[in-house]
């Protein structure tokens, strides 16, 4: 029998020892439960049973992190923190991502022995790349269909994200297409509703990137937002390669990550993978799931690109954590599967020397909605100040210097980098 095994590291908080939390977590997500029942034996314990592999202490506090702990009696009132990592056999579940989660999460969260615990990363075998293929295009496939290599992929988001006409719609784009716009990608609000139907949508969008592609000699790649129940995937999907698209989006947590691989199975283009939703799964410091973790799913069912929030950005996350999931999509996984991070949220010209000053690299995909579209001379002049952004980055340059020779950049500097 595969003797393959998934590591699983957590970060834990508990009233207990680190090593009873261990042991809990390893016997609850495999062979055990609250009590010995017949038929557990040892023999069973060895084949099919998960194993505690490391415990680090890290910290002790006086206040649970979470609701529901039930501490010992004759508690002493603090709470340990520590980094657990269990492995489970492969052969209890497969090279499954549903079943792989109902293993290393499932009840976990609710057991009254832990008052914190954090899913922070996996280790998966090499099993699951007989399951799953991952990504058909990631980076070389979209810097190929974009015909973009010596520096990011920009691009934008249509705003406003709901209300306007696809008469509206067509001109935005077929504006933004001739200003040598990369990449656009419908807001994860407007999918397929009643008031913008996705097949007027594609029909008007696709008419204003061919149009303008006959005039410019590049086609602009635009991510329709396919979500949608699952037999809707696939009919979103063709719908889009059937009139030229080149690039789907979906919300990853609203079709599921079986969602995602399904429609992977049979995607002809990159789908765009936006992670809306992601806070509920990881603000809280000891909830959750660390994105390290949950990228490697995302990756092993198919995102090319994966949305990772932007330096300086309107969210919560901070920069170091923003750093940390750029860097862990562009970690080897598996010997592939590589995807390509999309920087997005409250970014503009001025955010690129920060965000190639952390990552040394051009290996991204920049989205700015506001920060082009808002430009003082227009979005064909926001396009402009982000590449010349990068530029100055680039080169080594700072912003304000590099703005003087390039009045689209200090426009820019001027709207946005004064507050």
């Amino acid at each position: 029998m595969n003797q393959e095994r998934v590591r699983a590291t957590y970060l834990v908080e508990t009233p207990y020892s680190l090593e009873r939390a261990a042991a809990t977590i390893a016997g609850e997500q495999s062979t055990g439960t609250f009590t010995s029942v017949p038929g557990e034996t040892d023999e069973l314990k060895a084949k099919y049973g998960a194993i505690v592999e490391h415990i680090e202490q890290l910290a002790e506090v006086d206040i649970p992190s979470l609701p529901g702990a039930k501490p010992p009696a004759g508690h002493d009132g603090k709470y340990r923190q520590g980094r657990v990592t269990v492995s489970f056999p492969l052969h209890n579940f497969g090279p499954s991502i549903p079943n792989l989660l109902a293993a290393v999460a499932g009840n976990l969260y609710e057991l009254q022995e832990l008052s914190g615990l954090r899913l922070l990363d996996l280790d998966l075998p090499q099993s699951f790349t007989t399951r799953y293929p991952g990504p058909k295009f990631g980076i070389a496939g979209t810097r190929k269909l974009t015909g973009v290599y010596d520096r990011p992929i920009l691009g934008t988001i249509i705003k406003p994200s709901i209300g306007l006409s696809t008469e509206q719609l067509s001109e935005l784009v077929k504006k933004l297409a001739l200003a040598g716009m990369d990449f656009i990608k419908d807001d994860e609000l407007n999918a397929n509703p009643p008031c913008a139907p996705l097949e007027q949508k594609v029909k008007a969008v696709m008419e204003a990137v061919e149009r303008a592609a006959d005039a410019t000699g590049k086609k602009l790649m635009y991510a329709f937002n396919i979500t949608g129940d699952i037999d809707e995937l696939r009919r979103n999907h063709d719908l889009v390669v059937k009139s030229g698209g080149t690039c789907v989006m979906v919300s990853i947590l609203s079709v599921g990550l079986s969602g995602l691989a399904y429609l992977n199975q049979y995607s002809e283009v990159p789908i765009h993978g936006h992670r809306n939703q992601w806070g509920m799964l990881t603000r809280s410091p000891l909830l959750g799931i660390e994105f390290t973790a949950y990228q490697k799913l995302c990756r092993l069912a198919g995102a090319d690109h994966l949305h990772v929030n932007g330096f300086n950005s309107k969210f919560y996350e901070s920069n170091e954590s923003v750093l940390r999931s750029i860097q862990a999509c562009t970690s080897p996984l598996l010997g592939g599967y590589h995807s390509m991070p999309v920087i997005s949220s409250m970014q503009w010209a001025g955010t690129a020397p920060v965000t190639y000053e952390a990552t040394r690299s051009v290996d991204v995909m920049h989205l700015a909605g506001g920060g082009m579209l808002a430009h003082p001379d227009g979005p064909a002049a926001g396009f402009e100040s982000m590449k010349l952004g990068w530029e100055a980055a680039v080169q080594g340059f700072s912003l304000d210097s590099y703005a003087k020779q390039h009045p689209p950049l200090q426009r820019a500097i001027e709207k946005y980098g004064r507050g």
